[in-house]
């Protein structure tokens, strides 16, 4: 049966697709692993992929290859299809927008989209206080930026990241980031001024997030000093690291100590962003408001944009042509961008995500109770990760948590993994997945951890 088979069309030309997981071909089949071959022939060796398929249709919790088969998507492309792959909304607004003109760029020809979008940041964002936003292309980028405008508006150069964070693969994002394989290693040197303070990672350390926050800081003062601070960026739950989240109390105490010192505090919400945890962000989830706030992968259904938000007075600290980009704030990505976020605010998705992590929590609850190699299970909303670990010494598993992954796939479910130490798989569906797919998925994973 081919994939198109499976197919057909809205009028809107978004794809409708049987919701269900089908294997008519072992993983990879012959059209995918054909792709494979020319992908190894014709693309740099540093670009990998997780799941061996030849993509040709996706949508509500779906990926269909060209051999059809049918995955469960349990990754949304890394956080990024978080309303659903090719949503009626975008497809619609993204074809009127090609349609006029497909780009002029902002800073030579301005228009409407990207100051529409900047207003919806500005509204969506944590915090009534004035804010100003700047378009960009990609996570990286954005974290780029926001560290540039913090030393423009503090005149402060140093910038402190937390351990097991993750930014991005630009050169100061690099600096940013923790983990050396595979972001890191044999591409420095990296960017100056950036040092790393310890995170609240409640399941390994055991400390309270006051306690937590205390140890940073005093970390932060004594190596780096608040005169010589522009910023501290965290992830308020991170991403690669491992779905870490900190102890509460932990995030408030760092904000409050930022506020007292002329700091500028970013909250990356690349990842999180988006009703992705069960709130607009997760900054919500802790109660905290940031200075300035990055945003990428969800905000545009697919479509490459990226956003730093923040205090209009932080945000106007560049002198004019200091932000920008030749892409930046791309038409068509804007045009994206508000359908996405009607779809958030208007379409039921914060509740979605909420639905989504109880039954999660509840399913991988179960089986942290049964197997002591699932040493924790952690998230908010459809952001839930489950820990694997050696039950006799609790250290990180993480050959086990690879079998398992590469057993999900083989089977038709696609899984992530992530973690300092390797030893994480997090669920990342889409908010458009219905129940049954995930039941389904999660039946799957518990299998291959049985079987590992």
């Amino acid at each position: 049966m081919s994939a198109v088979d499976t197919l057909t069309e809205t009028p809107l030309g978004g794809p409708t697709l049987p919701q269900e997981r089908r294997l008519v071909t072992s993983i990879p089949g012959p059209r995918s692993q054909e792709l494979i071959e020319r992908k190894a022939a014709a693309v740099a060796a540093g670009v990998g992929h997780t799941a061996p398929v030849h993509a040709v249709a996706a949508g509500g919790g779906v990926i269909v290859d060209a051999d059809g088969n049918s995955l469960i998507d349990l990754g949304s492309g890394i956080a990024v299809t978080t309303i659903g792959n090719a949503h009626p909304k975008v497809v619609e607004a993204v074809q009127a927008q090609v349609a006029q003109f497909t780009h002029t760029c902002f800073m030579i020809a301005p228009y409407d989209s990207y100051v529409s979008v900047a207003e919806a940041l500005n509204r969506v964002t944590p915090g009534d206080h004035d804010k100003k936003s700047a378009l960009f292309n990609s996570g990286a980028e954005a974290v780029e930026n926001a560290v540039k405008i913090a030393r423009k508006h503090t005149g402060k150069q140093a910038v402190v990241a937390f351990d097991h964070g993750y930014h991005g693969r630009t050169n100061l994002t690099m600096a940013l980031t923790a983990k050396s394989m595979p972001y890191k290693s044999g591409f420095g040197p990296f960017a100056s001024e950036v040092y790393r303070a310890p995170l609240s990672y409640p399941f390994r350390d055991g400390l309270s997030g006051a306690d937590a926050a205390k140890r940073a800081i005093s970390i932060i003062e004594k190596q780096v000093g608040a005169d010589n601070l522009a910023a501290v960026i965290i992830e308020p739950i991170q991403g690669e690291g491992g779905f870490i989240v900190p102890a509460d109390g932990f995030l408030p105490a760092l904000v409050d100590w930022c506020r007292a010192n002329d700091v500028v505090f970013i909250a990356d919400e690349i990842q999180t962003g988006f009703a992705r945890t069960g709130e607009m962000f997760a900054s919500d989830v802790f109660g905290i408001v940031p200075d300035l706030i990055t945003t990428a992968k969800g905000i545009a259904g697919g479509m490459p944009l990226a956003a730093v938000t923040g205090r209009a007075e932080i945000m106007d600290a560049s002198h004019a042509g200091g932000l920008g980009g030749t892409y930046g704030g791309n038409p068509v990505a804007c045009a994206a961008a508000l359908a996405a976020i009607d779809v958030f605010e208007n379409d039921g998705m914060i509740e979605r995500a909420r639905q989504i992590g109880a039954l999660l929590k509840e399913r991988l609850g179960a089986l942290q109770a049964a197997d002591p190699r699932v040493g924790d299970v952690r998230g908010h909303g459809a952001m839930i990760a489950a820990e694997f670990v050696d039950p006799a010494t609790g250290e990180p598993d993480a050959a086990l948590t690879a079998a398992v992954a590469k057993a999900c796939i083989a089977q038709g479910v696609i899984v992530l993994t992530c973690g300092t130490y390797g030893n994480v798989i997090r669920f990342l569906p889409p908010l458009s997945i219905g129940d049954d797919l995930l039941h389904e998925g999660i039946d799957v994973v518990a299998a291959a951890l049985a079987a590992a």
